[in-house]
């Protein structure tokens, strides 16, 4: 089978394609043929030597996310067959073997499988997106552990970044649950992407005073802010309603006043998706997996995620496309449907 490997941290260039032995599917074990491999900021930065530490070292192949077809199953696998479809998370994560290959082998719970009806391109933008998305929507003391419709009704969310793999995918599970969702974005080409993801209002912070925008809609403010800048945290506490939660998924400092906080009595949390509990990620996996099988999840410029795809051959230029913020979810082709 063929790999994408890299031997030493770098730039994209420092990714090769080479041969490998197939590798076997051993007890609870599955081994999937990946149909499309998803590239994140953390899948670059991980190649790059600047990722979250996991204690794997090079030769690795890189990227966490991937969907495919069920190609062989261990001893004890249940709910799996060979020929389903399914959709991956975590693969590279503590591993050296992620989905930049035309085969993984993954642990049984690694593998979710997703009905048929359901395009590779969705099932590839589920893992760190998705994953991360339900935890920051679900980490409020009085909140659901797990999204399901009604599970967020009659709360706002303030969703920072809608254009983003991220935001996209908290807009679309928050009204799947029965939030409203506000979100920001920095451009006309990104409102319409956060709109087409279902979002109830956008509002453009170039063009716009959010503050002033964000108590025009609501009148309490957003008990749930997603946020992927912590510049923005002055604001969010500015707008947030009393006793709501911050989640913040992205590194940075933060430097905030605590006395604002403390007045509304708001928490701030933060969110890695690799590090949760087992229950946690549990919840969050079950959670999404329903929502794609309900068709409530989509992907594509009119579900405001452009799909860019890239051949195996170029996964350089596929990581070289993360790096400089390309809009929508780059994803590698790297065996046939």
């Amino acid at each position: 089978m063929r790999a994408a490997v890299f031997s030493e941290p770098g730039p994209a260039s420092v990714l090769q394609i080479v041969e490998r032995d197939l590798p076997p599917a051993g007890p609870d074990e599955v081994r999937v043929r990946i149909v499309l491999s998803a590239v994140n900021p953390t899948d670059t930065g991980t190649r790059a030597g600047k990722g979250v530490p996991d204690g794997v070292k090079p030769p690795r192949v890189p990227n966490q996310d991937g969907a495919g077809v069920v190609d062989a199953i261990g001893d004890g696998v249940q709910g799996l067959e060979p020929g389903d479809h399914v959709w991956v998370w975590d693969a590279g994560y503590g591993r050296e073997n992620g989905t930049a290959q035309e085969y993984v082998v993954l642990p049984r719970r690694q593998v979710v499988r997703m009905n048929e009806g359901v395009p590779f391109e969705v099932g590839a933008d589920l893992g760190i997106p998705a994953l991360t998305a339900h935890r920051c929507l679900t980490l409020a003391s009085d909140g659901p552990a797990r999204l399901e419709p009604g599970a967020l009704d009659g709360r706002t969310v303030l969703v920072a970044g809608g254009a983003g793999a991220v935001g996209n995918a908290a807009i679309q599970l928050a009204k799947w649950a029965g939030a409203t969702v506000l979100t920001t974005v920095s451009s006309k080409e990104k409102a319409d992407l956060a709109t087409a993801a279902g979002a109830d209002a956008v509002i453009n912070y170039r063009e716009e005073d959010v503050a002033a925008r964000i108590r025009e809609l609501s009148e309490t403010g957003p008990s749930i802010v997603v946020e992927v800048n912590t510049e923005n945290l002055a604001l969010d506490l500015d707008v947030i309603a009393p006793n709501g939660n911050i989640a913040i998924y992205v590194a940075g400092k933060v430097a905030i006043s605590s006395f604002k906080a403390m007045l509304k009595n708001v928490s701030l949390d933060f969110v890695l998706t690799y590090t949760t509990s087992e229950e946690e990620k549990d919840n969050a996996v079950a959670a999404v997996a329903e929502a794609v099988n309900a068709g409530a999840f989509r992907v594509g410029e009119d579900a405001g995620l452009p799909i860019l795809r890239y051949p195996f051959e170029r996964i350089a230029d596929a990581h070289e496309a993360v790096e400089q913020n390309a809009v929508g979810k780059v994803v590698i082709e790297v065996t046939q449907p």
